[in-house]
């Protein structure tokens, strides 16, 4: 286990933005101006206490690097819900959420050859970032030091200060920078939640190159923690699940875990001693990290992926100083990060367990996902979507 390793390398250095008027009509030419955006249905929400309701955005023609995406499914998250009910601060309103989104090429800029119509793609939790920062020229961006652009409620720089809006819609346009390629062979579906909770926590994983012969530990077995269970698996370690709930036993034991420790039990958590190599705790309720502590090795890790919304116990940092143990977290992956776990999804098999909705059932879904009510990601068949009114609301 080697921590530190190197990033992959970014997919483009800084550019100078697109030029509206140098675009290319990739399929179907007469049938719409290469000056001509889509109006795209929708479902997204009007204020705090709306709910989710129909909606029609104007997407933008696509400049010279722009790739148009048919929206085909697209993953509910959790941060979903906390956008569009005000639950992280003023928001901006009519809100289209959405950020696990996979569809096919519909147009591409003049200047785009690396997708082509038909491609099968994806877009993440970002849609942009400075390309110019240490961060982002490092494949890192993510992290932009000027700020990335989410793919919903963000200011839109490069494109006149637009709210960005996300997936639940049938199509969007996205610079070719931050769009990555799915592989034919994994369910397109069972892809969508890979772009935010699969490399939310493959990244930690990679950070540490977890491989054959380590154990790794995994708090919390949510939409995030299924996805530590099986990329975990996949790279060759034995896993230890650790949970609260009895009754998660044998779902993580059906995931492919090779221990399950109920973490109230001060006993087995005392049998857990300096038996992990790194945790990935994903839980988003405060909790106390010092039992989870003491179940690492020497130079093990704990990285932190759930992020409460109160304040977490102290840490004891004596639990760190005698082990040489990294207390860490991480922010969900870069582009070329997120190209590598697709492809490594792909060669092994993996992909997340969803239940598919229709566009009338999000407001139930997302009570569902309140409640915790899932197995353990929804994902939107954007086929069940209105058609789009002759105008726009966003």
């Amino acid at each position: 286990m080697t921590p530190g390793r190197p990033v992959p390398p970014p997919l483009a250095h800084a550019v100078t933005p697109a030029d509206d008027h140098d675009l290319e009509i990739a399929r179907d030419p007469a049938s719409r101006s290469a000056r001509t955006g889509l109006l795209a249905a929708a479902y997204g929400a009007v204020s705090s206490d709306s709910g989710l309701v129909p909606l029609t955005l104007a997407r933008r023609a696509p400049k010279e690097d722009d790739v148009e995406i048919a929206i085909e499914f697209c993953g509910l998250c959790h941060s979903d819900v906390h956008a569009t009910r005000g639950e992280w601060g003023a928001q901006s309103y009519p809100l289209v959420p959405g950020h696990e989104i996979v569809g096919r090429v519909s147009r591409v800029g003049s200047a785009v050859d690396d997708f082509a119509p038909g491609d099968l793609v994806g877009v993440g939790c970002m849609v942009d970032s400075c390309r110019e920062c240490e961060s982002c020229l490092e494949g890192l961006e993510q992290y932009c030091e000027n700020g990335m652009t989410g793919t919903y409620g963000a200011k839109d720089a490069r494109n006149a200060g637009s709210v960005t809006q996300g997936g639940y819609s049938s199509s969007v346009v996205v610079d070719r920078r931050y769009v990555v390629r799915v592989p034919e062979s994994l369910d397109p579906a069972a892809v969508a939640p890979l772009l935010c909770a699969g490399v939310t926590t493959f990244s930690p994983l990679r950070r540490f190159d977890v491989e054959d012969g380590d154990v790794v530990g995994v708090v919390g077995l949510g939409g995030l923690g299924h996805m530590a269970v099986k990329l975990a698996k996949a790279m060759g370690a034995r896993v230890v699940v650790f949970t609260t709930s009895e009754s998660k036993v044998p779902a993580a034991l059906e995931l492919g875990a090779d221990e399950v420790v109920l973490s109230r039990d001060e006993d087995a958590m005392a049998a857990a001693d300096r038996s992990i190599d790194v945790i990935i705790d994903t839980v988003a309720a405060p909790h106390n990290l010092n039992p989870f502590f003491r179940t690492l090795r020497r130079d093990g890790a704990l990285f932190q992926l759930g992020l409460p919304s109160e304040a977490m116990p102290p840490v004891n940092p004596g639990a760190l100083i005698r082990r040489r143990i990294s207390y860490a977290g991480s922010l969900i992956g870069g582009i070329a990060e997120t190209q590598e776990m697709l492809d490594f999804c792909a060669e092994h098999g993996v992909a997340a367990d969803i239940e598919v909705v229709r566009a009338d059932q999000l407001n139930e879904a997302y009570d569902r996902m309140v409640a915790g009510d899932v197995k353990y990601r929804f994902v939107l068949d954007t086929s069940t979507l209105q058609a789009p009114a002759e105008e726009a609301d966003a």
